[in-house]
């Protein structure tokens, strides 16, 4: 006669010896706390892909200045010195592309990490058991490690384009201090955005060929190159384009150093920022966190 094995007997036995189920989500306390245990694992992520971006260049990390300054140099050519955006309310148009174009760029290349962060590391997914949010966190760290040099040259750019007779003046007063609150509120609502692009890259892998599109409608629609407020705030619906999360985070890293009349110090402003940071990080690590047991899978 065949025995069978008793399957509450067996899962008893299990727990006693401290072995789990794989493939089974963790509850979300547990899976918060097992981040926490990672976190030496999770810098040390981001900073080796901090250190590879570019290794095989002969500038190597320089690039990661010289890829939003070249930028920022050819949008303010052609919108600053061709178009002449800066005749829409913009006094200092060389320091106010500069900084969209930084800022933005930090964004979405936050964004683009998240997506490659499972997609891209299959291997590591598949072979090692950790939880999968280390990946697009990592992803956005890496970012903000290569944008800490890139602020120096944001500001010092922007500072000394005050000193043409073409631009307006940008003085050192105390609302730059609020610059890295700024940046840390743009970073929490950037991972909350990597989290999203993470789980649904990971789902449905075309959306990895939209994603760049999509960056560049929201690149024009984030006042990046113009101010929102001059050339839609006319419009019915343009206060939606105005307060959206991008144009907001823009606002407040550019009143805190520039002297934009259009740009004042908002205390509105800034909660809106905390706001949309608290609202998308919670949102997109709930999301990420309810699809980890497919990472790997599908």
């Amino acid at each position: 006669m065949e025995r069978t094995l008793d399957p509450a007997a067996v899962n008893r036995a299990a727990e006693a010896s401290g072995l789990e189920q794989i493939g089974v989500r963790p509850g979300l306390l547990r899976y918060l706390k097992d981040l926490w245990t990672r976190r030496s694992f999770i810098q040390v992520l981001a900073v080796s892909k901090a250190q590879a971006e570019n290794q095989n260049t002969y500038l190597g990390q320089v690039w990661a200045l010289l890829s939003p300054l070249l930028n920022a140099l050819v949008y303010v050519v052609i919108f600053g010195f061709i178009l002449q955006v800066g005749r829409a309310g913009i006094e200092n148009t060389i320091a106010f592309i500069v900084v969209g174009v930084f800022m933005f760029r930090f964004f979405e290349r936050s964004v683009m990490a998240g997506a490659h962060s499972i997609n891209h590391n299959l291997a590591l997914v598949r072979s090692v058991k950790f939880p999968r949010a280390v990946l697009p966190i990592a992803g956005v760290l890496a970012e903000l490690a290569s944008l800490g040099p890139a602020l120096v040259v944001m500001v010092l750019i922007s500072y000394l384009s005050g000193f043409l007779p073409i631009a307006g003046r940008v003085t050192i007063d105390v609302y730059w201090l609020l610059l890295p609150a700024a940046v840390a509120l743009l970073w929490i609502f950037s991972t909350g955005c990597a989290f999203l692009v993470a789980r649904w890259v990971a789902l449905t892998p075309d959306l990895d060929n939209l994603l760049p599109h999509i960056m560049r409608v929201l690149m024009y629609a984030s006042g990046v190159i113009f101010s929102v407020d001059r050339y839609l705030g006319d419009f019915s619906w343009g206060w939606i384009v105005e307060y959206q999360p991008v144009a907001v985070y823009l606002y407040l890293v550019r009143s805190s150093i520039l002297d934009e009349p259009a740009y004042p110090p908002d205390l509105s402003m800034w909660l809106l920022g905390i706001g949309w940071a608290a609202l998308f990080v919670i949102a997109g690590f709930l999301v990420f966190w309810r699809g980890e047991e497919r990472y790997g899978r599908d």
